[in-house]
Formats: structure tokens, C-alpha cells, sequence
């Protein structure tokens, strides 16, 4: 907290002999300086007296919603951090709406194959300890989508440093960092294996230990020959299959709510605008 300048008091002209003026002078000055000590003291202790007294400690609070984050893959249940049912205003291709179903959950597990080699190393300094996945489709039931969320080891400091690796090196465009689908038999989605995967995101959270992800495909089990990144994919004017079919659309939808979702059950600490 910073403090502005005291106000200054203008001086009436009153007679005054010059030792007496000197000497008021000096004891308006001394008053002054020890009201504004008061004062002074008074706002910086209300100030810490009200943040205690609302629950917020600064960088404690902060701290205390990254570990909250990182507790909910096991005290949240299911169908809140994957909702039965999600639906995306304007979530789609020219701002039209989406409404995606859950047709599968897999069993929440550790990370042991979950990921092609590559992607499993780039994670592997923020660890795995716990790995979250479903598995939804649109409402024509043409294409399907896994939901991801690795939840990690990691403090802020690693998650912010990865985060930063995403950014600087363009680690969520590369084809090869692409993530692995979930597949549930006798569901729609039971043939969407990693040939399948046409369009993908990910992203790094840095005020919590999560990455969350998404890789969408066809529901018809065709092969995909060149994948493209949501980012790419969602551009106007992109004529490649993933962005002319809506697939960027769909993994990014569906991974903006799903992270939404996420926050929601921290609180306000890690909220942001949607």
C-alpha cells in the first residue's frame, strides 16, 4: 500500500511577533506529523485487519488455492469437473452454439501410457499424480472429443516454467506433442485412437498444478493424415479438414469449459473472466 502526500493547510496572515509565529509554526508542524502518524498507522493496520478478516493473505491465499486446485481430482465428484452435459454458446464455427454429451469416464489413474513418449518426457518434470480423462461427443454424434487433466506434482515455479516452454517454443502446435485420445467400447468413440486424432490444445495452468487438454476426431473411426492445432485450425479462412469440419472448435470449446469448470470449484482465487 502507498500513501499519498499529506494535504497542505494554507496559513492566514495574522500579526503575529516573529519568535511567537516561529514557535507556533513548530508546534502546528509537530501536531501535524503526529496526526498523520496515526492516522497513518490506523489505515495500514485496518488494511491488515481486513484482509485477515476476509480470509486473504496475499501470496498465502494464492498458495493455498494452488494446493486446493491440485486436491480436487479426488474431492470433487465426476460430474462436476465433467459434466454430463456441456454446452457452448457461440463455442463453434462462426459463433454458433455446441452442445456436447459424456458418452465415457475413463477410471482416474497415474500416467503410465497415457501419453506418446515425447509428450510423457516434456511432462515429466512437473510429475503426474493424478490423470482425469472423458470422452464426449456433439450432438450429431459425428465427432468426439477427450477432456483431459493431468493433475501434477508441481509448484508454481515448475508449472509457470513449463507454462513458459508452451509459449516461448510453440510446444501446442507441434504434431508430435499431440495428445493420446481416449477410446470406450460401445460408445460412439470406440474407435478414436491416436490415427484418428485431427485437432488438439493444450494448456499449462500456472495458478494450479493442472494441464488440461483436449484432441478431437471423427466419430466414423477415419484416419486423419494432417492433424491441425486448434489455434490454427479455429483462424478464419483455414480450409484444412479439422478446421473446415469444426474439430479446432471442438477441442477448444470443450477444454475452455472443462478448465471453467475446474476453477469454479477453487473459487474466487483462480476464477478468471469467461
Amino acid at each position: 500500500m502507498s500513501f499519498g502526500e499529506p494535504e497542505g493547510y494554507d496559513e492566514h496572515a495574522r500579526p503575529h511577533p516573529f519568535g511567537e509565529r516561529g514557535r507556533l509554526r513548530g508546534r502546528a508542524q509537530a501536531l501535524a506529523a503526529a496526526v498523520c502518524l496515526v492516522l497513518g498507522l490506523g489505515l495500514v493496520t485496518g488494511a491488515v485487519t481486513g484482509s485477515w478478516l476476509a480470509g486473504d493473505s496475499g501470496d498465502d491465499g494464492a498458495r493455498g488455492a494452488f494446493a486446493e486446485a491440485g486436491d480436487l481430482w479426488h474431492s470433487v465428484p465426476v460430474d462436476q469437473l465433467f459434466p454430463p452435459t456441456v454446452r457452448g454458446q457461440g463455442a463453434g464455427p462462426g459463433g454458433a452454439d455446441r452442445t456436447w454429451t459424456r458418452v465415457a469416464v475413463a477410471p482416474d489413474s497415474g500416467c503410465e501410457g497415457a501419453f506418446d513418449p515425447l509428450l510423457a518426457k516434456l511432462l515429466d518434470p512437473v510429475g503426474c499424480r493424478r490423470l482425469l480423462r472423458a470422452t464426449y461427443t456433439d450432438a450429431t454424434q459425428s465427432h468426439v472429443t477427450t477432456v483431459g487433466l493431468l493433475f501434477t506434482k508441481a509448484d508454481a515455479a515448475a508449472m509457470t516454467s513449463l507454462a513458459g516452454r508452451f509459449e516461448k517454443e510453440g510446444l501446442g502446435r507441434r504434431e508430435d506433442l499431440m495428445p493420446l485420445p481416449y477410446a470406450a467400447e460401445g460408445t460412439v468413440a470406440a474407435g478414436f485412437g491416436a490415427r484418428q486424432r485431427a485437432s488438439w490444445t493444450v494448456s499449462v495452468l500456472t495458478d494450479g498444478p493442472v494441464v488440461v487438454y483436449a484432441v478431437s476426431g471423427w466419430a466414423d473411426g477415419r484416419g486423419v493424415d494432417e492433424p491441425e492445432p486448434a489455434e490454427e485450425a479455429m483462424e478464419s479462412g483455414a480450409g484444412s479438414a479439422p478446421a473446415q469440419a469444426g474439430l479446432g472448435h471442438e477441442a477448444q470449446g470443450l477444454a475452455d469449459r472443462v478448465e471453467r469448470a475446474l476453477r469454479k470449484n477453487v473459487g474466487p482465487a483462480t476464477e478468471r473472466p469467461s
